[in-house]
């Protein structure tokens, strides 16, 4: 990736092998990894992809994500957190979310396949764990001949803990533990360049690189 006066991460044209299709380079990606991390005040205020590619924005429960999403996405982005928000306004006040999770899991899954199905550029809520979903947007990507891009907020676990209690929606330790496994693993294979398989890309943010960011943006190339 490379920055552009100072204002813009790109990952468009992402380097292809030598003696290898544009799809076979997208099937089989040389990994490039940009750390923002700790860069207060020089971090860009967009991260720029190609038409077509998919983004998948990851972290703890409470590092940001839906923030950063509701910010900087395009059309808003694929978000579990909205799902479940429309469903919330729809039940009866009180009701356990544990009652009605499975609906909202089908729901947002639903959305998330009619959206990649539209072809258009997709930027999508990924709480870590669900390692089936990455690979399902792998193949989609694939299939476009596109990228896809990993966006990994790295927050300390007290600060992501916070972020929950500000939002009221707290998740329980079992859980939490499982997400800091996976964040951990993602974290430590980006930092050595191993992304998750079909992953092009990936950009380390902290709290103050995403708050830096205002927009994920897929602009056309030429011709588009």
């Amino acid at each position: 990736m490379s920055q552009r006066s100072g204002a813009y991460v790109t990952t468009a044209g992402v380097p292809a092998q030598q003696g290898v299709s544009g799809r076979e380079a997208v099937a089989r990606p040389v990994a490039v990894v940009r750390d923002l991390r700790g860069r207060r005040g020089r971090v860009p205020g967009a991260l720029v992809f190609t038409a077509g590619d998919l983004v998948v924005v990851s972290g703890l429960p409470g590092s940001g994500k839906s923030t950063l999403i509701g910010r900087a996405a395009e059309a808003g982005g694929i978000d579990s957190q909205d799902t479940r928000d429309r469903w919330e306004r729809r039940l009866p006040g009180g009701l356990p979310y544990a009652v009605y999770r499975p609906l909202v899991r089908i729901a947002h899954y639903a959305g998330l396949r009619r959206a990649l199905r539209s072809g258009e550029s997709v930027v999508v809520h990924d709480c870590g764990t669900q390692r089936w979903v990455r690979r399902w947007l792998a193949r989609e990507a694939r299939r476009r001949g596109r990228g896809l891009h990993l966006v990994l907020l790295d927050v300390p676990p007290e600060v992501a803990r916070a972020g929950q209690r500000e939002r009221g929606r707290g998740v329980s330790g079992y859980a939490f533990a499982r997400h800091r496994r996976a964040v951990r693993r993602l974290l430590r294979g980006a930092e050595s360049g191993r992304l998750p398989r079909g992953c092009a890309t990936a950009v380390l943010l902290d709290r103050d690189a995403a708050g830096a960011l205002d927009r994920i943006v897929f602009p056309p190339g030429p011709g588009g």
